[in-house]
């Protein structure tokens, strides 16, 4: 299991056993989505990263993909 986004959204995740990869700009969101190693089973990311990386979220080589709820203002 990993997460890939803003480290304000997906810190708290490790606590948890979860993979963290902190993706701040464009740049590094993509870095980290095509990093993933093959045996992760499922990618949770933050609004801003799914939003960053569009289409790929649909890349059938991921088994499962979450993205987090956006916050309320």
């Amino acid at each position: 299991m990993a997460a890939i986004g803003e480290r304000t959204r997906v810190s708290g995740l490790a606590l948890a056993g979860v993979t963290v990869l902190v993706a701040e700009e464009p740049e590094s969101v993509h870095r980290a989505w095509q990093d993933l190693p093959l045996d992760v089973a499922l990618v949770i990311v933050t609004p801003a990263a799914a939003d960053t990386l569009g289409p790929a979220l649909l890349d059938g080589a991921r088994t499962l993909t979450a993205v987090l709820p956006v916050l309320p203002v």
